[in-house]
């Protein structure tokens, strides 16, 4: 079953996302990252490079050659990554057969639109039998 992890009250969502990702690049631990919005993917993508001048996060997009040898992917479809360790998910949406990766990192901003729409998808997630667990990100 997969486990759902929720960051919420992030300031700014994206750089909370670029920051749990170079967390899990420093355990060497891959991550798939769903953001179906072009737009989405091109601002997490900059930030992963300009994160830190003296660290580098190797991430690119899905369908880029180099996916294989990647950790950290950019993907716009699911469908089509092998991956099944780590999803992190910057819908606004259950991502789609999310039940296939072993745990999803949900990133909750503080905007009421982006609050509700992350309330519906805890109670998805439980209704498939996921456990939940919650991380105050303004306690940071």
């Amino acid at each position: 079953m997969t486990e759902v992890f929720f960051y919420h009250g992030a300031s700014d969502r994206l750089a909370a996302a670029t920051a749990l990702l170079a967390g899990a690049w420093a355990k060497r631990r891959p991550v798939v990252v769903f953001a179906p919005d072009a737009e989405t993917a091109g601002m997490l993508d900059r930030q992963l490079w300009t994160h830190a001048a003296l660290s580098f996060v190797p991430h690119c997009r899905a369908d880029s050659p180099l996916a294989p040898e990647t950790p950290i992917l950019i993907a716009s479809r699911l469908d089509t990554v092998p991956q099944r360790e780590r999803l992190m998910n910057l819908a606004d949406a259950v991502p789609p057969d999310f039940q296939r990766f072993r745990s999803l990192i949900e990133v909750v901003g503080q905007d009421e639109g982006g609050r509700n729409s992350a309330r519906a998808r805890v109670s998805t997630y439980r209704e498939q039998g996921c456990a939940v667990r919650y991380y105050d990100l303004t306690a940071r």
